[in-house]
């Protein structure tokens, strides 16, 4: 089976942008996925294709927001569907079946991009993160951004810098941050997926959008002098 998954994905990721089943999030109606399943725990040898078919744009397109890494996502997409595959009679049904394979991807594409980010040393979060006082406040104002992140005249270039900051973040605080901000998923789904506790992902979210923050800090600053000064 593992060549008709590696021989399929490139034909089923040119098409990433089209609407198909399984295509709108990550919860999916269980009845509509019961044939997929059955043809999967049957050993069917056409439904390592379906499940391409049907969940490869999606599980590509978060692989990439997670890995921002073509290769690796196309690494991570092929291990996690395979494992899918492989591991459908531990499916219950006590969540969707879009959702546990959404899982399975989000773990892979973490488990890869935590392993390149070790080899070559990860950022310490508390050495860039906003200075609180004893009382939970910041040291330093925080100044509104509403106004100019609204400002069309600045976004092209906040976008860039929101990707490179993205970047940078730890493989644990990026992970969960696109979980949670980009692919919508809720604090208990982001802790099924990576086997961790509700408040320990609320910790992580919450850091990883300070540490956004602070370092599209300069960048707002530098955007909207230009901006007002055109």
């Amino acid at each position: 089976m593992m060549p008709q998954l590696t021989g399929s994905l490139d034909s089923t990721r040119s098409t990433a942008g089209h609407e198909r089943h399984g295509a709108a999030g990550p919860k999916q109606g269980r009845d509509h996925d019961g044939g997929l399943i059955e043809a999967l725990r049957l050993g069917d040898p056409g439904a390592p294709e379906r499940l391409i078919t049907t969940y490869g744009d999606r599980a590509y397109r978060l692989a990439i927001r997670i890995t921002g890494n073509r290769q690796d996502a196309e690494e991570v997409v092929q291990d996690a569907l395979w494992a899918v595959v492989r591991k459908i009679d531990t499916f219950r049904g006590d969540a969707a079946f879009g959702s546990w394979l959404y899982r399975i991807v989000a773990n892979a594409a973490y488990q890869n991009l935590r392993g390149r980010q070790r080899r070559r040393g990860e950022l310490s979060l508390d050495e860039v993160l906003p200075v609180f006082d004893e009382r939970g406040r910041h040291v330093a104002p925080m100044a509104d951004w509403l106004p100019r992140v609204d400002d069309p005249a600045i976004q092209a270039e906040l976008r860039v810098a929101l990707t490179s900051a993205i970047d940078e973040l730890p493989a644990a605080y990026r992970t969960v941050l696109v979980l949670r901000d980009v692919e919508g998923l809720s604090l208990v789904e982001i802790g099924e997926a990576l086997s961790l506790s509700v408040p320990n992902v609320k910790t992580r979210v919450h850091r990883a959008r300070l540490f956004l923050r602070k370092r599209l800090g300069p960048a707002m600053t530098v955007t909207t002098a230009t901006a007002y000064a055109s």
